[in-house]
């Protein structure tokens, strides 16, 4: 187990990080179901609906499908929300709270500008909350954004161009609502509850300590700059909390260094299997081992991130990850003419099958 500060190579640190993110287990293939999955990483960036329902599926025991997935925004075990960096990510109910409390004053004020831009001054989006409200109480399982769309507009809120986003947004971040159960293909807007007697139930800063740790257990090696960049807060505060932590709970993080870099992991992380190389591992767009850290580096140099995200449009393709680091795209239905996967220049004749094995193999759709 690590219990101490460690020398890790580059390769070894990544193979870590397979391990930690869930993708690659010394002991065999997951056990976990898809809260499992979703409790352990806090929170997984989740934009693109189709994209996370297979990063969650992919973590979890052989046999869950996306609708295993599916099933579990259903019920109300799994939730997504507008939880930090004003991204939509996939959650946890209790973590989606805990969120919020910590990154949705600041998400909120850093798009004030883009709001009165709009045209959407406090006095609209206070219309368009009392409107929201009424509507989730009333419907039963939720409401459609179309929906929503419509009854805004019945009440005269503006709601042309990007309008209706930005208020759904701002009403996510101030704790009114949030996308839950699926209506065919997209889900449902729902009523975020709020918290029993007015009160959270976690101080702030105990909140941000816990995400600290999951952080770091679920992605580790990672820097502090990474978990301050993925959760959306300064730096200095939230490497105020890591010392904090690390000062009450000793036993909580273990320190590693790549190629001189200082990083932490979860403490107890078995580092067994370091040496043996990770083979292909297919993920789908904007997933968290590729999206999860502010420096890409240790996956991917500038040539490969270059596939991932070839526009401006911030669009993550699906990535191929050799022993952890990223080498290349692939798709999950290529269209007539398009091939499955394209790797970066020089990629081995055996990678190529590999690949195409893998991507052959794939199980979610």
């Amino acid at each position: 187990m690590l219990s101490g500060p460690t020398d890790l190579s580059p390769d070894a640190a990544r193979r870590l990080r397979l391990r930690t993110q869930g993708l690659v287990l010394p002991d065999g293939p997951s056990t976990a179901a898809p809260a499992d999955v979703v409790r352990r990483m806090v929170a997984l960036q989740g934009q693109d609906l189709p994209a996370v329902l297979r990063a969650v599926a992919v973590r979890c025991q052989p046999g869950t499908t996306v609708d295993d997935v599916r099933a579990a925004f259903d019920d109300g075990t799994l939730v997504r929300g507008w939880t930090q960096r004003g991204t939509l990510f996939a959650t946890t109910p209790a973590d989606l709270a805990a969120l919020v409390s910590l990154t949705g004053e600041r998400v909120t004020h850093l798009g004030r500008r883009v709001r009165e831009v709009e045209g959407l001054d406090d006095a609209i989006v206070d219309r368009a909350e009392a409107v929201t409200r009424a509507a989730l109480t009333a419907s039963d399982g939720g409401v459609t954004r179309a929906e929503m769309i419509d009854r805004w507009q019945q009440a005269g809120i503006p709601i042309e161009g990007q309008r209706g986003y930005h208020l759904i947004v701002t009403l996510a971040l101030r704790g009114v609502l949030h996308w839950g159960p699926f209506a065919g293909a997209q889900q449902r807007m729902v009523a975020t509850p709020a918290p029993a007697g007015g009160v959270l139930a976690e101080e702030p800063a105990a909140a941000l300590a816990r995400i600290a740790r999951a952080y770091f257990t679920s992605r580790g090696p990672a820097t502090v700059d990474d978990l301050a960049w993925w959760i959306g807060l300064p730096k200095t505060p939230v490497r105020a909390t890591v010392t904090a932590l690390r000062a009450a709970e000793p036993d909580a993080l273990a320190d590693v260094t790549v190629d001189g870099r200082a990083m932490l992991v979860g403490r107890g992380v078995d580092p067994d299997g370091l040496a043996e190389p990770g083979g292909v591992v297919l993920v789908p767009g904007f997933d968290e081992m590729v999206l999860g850290y502010q420096d890409r580096d240790l996956v991917a140099d500038a040539e490969a991130m270059r596939t991932v995200v070839p526009f401006s449009n911030g669009i993550f393709r699906p990535a191929v990850l050799l022993d952890g680091r990223l080498v290349g795209t692939w798709r999950r239905a290529p269209k007539a003419g398009e091939e499955a996967y394209e790797l970066v220049p020089g990629a081995a004749g055996s990678t190529r099958t590999a690949v195409e094995e893998a991507v052959a193999a794939w199980p979610h759709g």
